[in-house]
């Protein structure tokens, strides 16, 4: 497969270029710093672009950069993304919240644009991956623009989903746990008077039992690329919590609503108001 990754300078968008290459797919890291290659993987598999995804025309021209390469892409994978403004939302810096939202939503709506008119060349079945989590599925109080984001990364999945519903695309998004990166030690420098107590002790426990695991992370990456996922579109799920790899045998049960987001009325709790 030709796959194109977001973020491939450090974290979770490193790790899926490293193990998806080792998988000998031909990978293509789009990154606003350099991407390592790794010591030990077959450079000829190996290609990467410096681009920040907040900046529509830095992305365009990687695509053309691709395009000029690749005849196709096969899968694309958007992990790019930062943790950007942290602290109370109504004593936020204003530009820095903007740009943390630009960096997680509009960085993936620019990327999945972009890549569109190579996505539809695929000769099997394209798969699209968007990163979620933090915050998307309730409210992370001190972490408001991040949990915006990345909420609105699960509705840009859906609709797509369903707009695309009779081409030969899978859209997922994927909350890979919490896993220690970089965005851990910054919740941990901020201190617990700018992220609150409940979020610095978490990041203290996770940061000492090593946190979720990422390989398990990169194997539900891997899953949703594949044949077995296909057919499954527009949903949110969760490395460590869902049952994805029987998910293939539920495709039926994937219709409505389970692993979406959705408003709960008093009916869904068995009130009457």
């Amino acid at each position: 497969m030709n796959i194109v990754i977001t973020g491939t300078s450090s974290g979770i968008g490193l790790a899926c270029y490293q193990h998806l290459a080792a998988r000998e797919h031909a990978v293509w890291g789009l990154a606003r710093r350099p991407t390592p290659a790794g010591p030990t993987l077959p450079t000829d598999r190996l290609r990467s672009s410096l681009c920040d995804v907040s900046d529509w025309p830095a992305v365009a021209r990687a695509a053309n950069e691709v395009a000029a390469v690749w005849p196709r892409v096969d899968a694309l994978v958007a992990c790019a993304g930062i943790q950007g403004e942290m602290g109370r939302t109504l004593e936020a810096d204003p530009a820095h919240w903007a740009q943390t939202v630009q960096a997680n939503l509009i960085g993936t709506f620019f990327t999945l644009r972009a890549f569109a008119p190579l996505l539809a060349r695929a000769d099997r079945r394209a798969k699209i991956v968007c990163f979620s989590g933090g915050g998307a599925t309730k409210a992370r109080a001190n972490f408001s623009a991040y949990g915006t984001a990345k909420t609105g990364i699960v509705r840009l999945v859906e609709t797509i989903a369903e707009e695309e519903r009779e081409a030969r695309l899978d859209i997922n998004a994927l909350a890979p746990g919490a896993i220690n990166t970089r965005l851990t030690d910054e919740v941990l420098a901020k201190g617990p008077g700018v992220v609150g107590r409940a979020e610095y002790e978490a990041a203290v426990k996770q940061k000492e039992s090593g946190g979720a695991s990422l390989s398990t992370a990169l194997a539900a990456v891997e899953w949703l690329l594949g044949p077995e996922s296909d057919g499954i579109s527009g949903r949110l799920i969760s490395a460590p919590w869902d049952p994805w790899k029987t998910l293939s045998a539920r495709a039926s049960d994937l219709q409505g609503d389970v692993y979406t987001l959705r408003r709960i009325v008093p009916e869904d709790r068995g009130l009457k108001w």
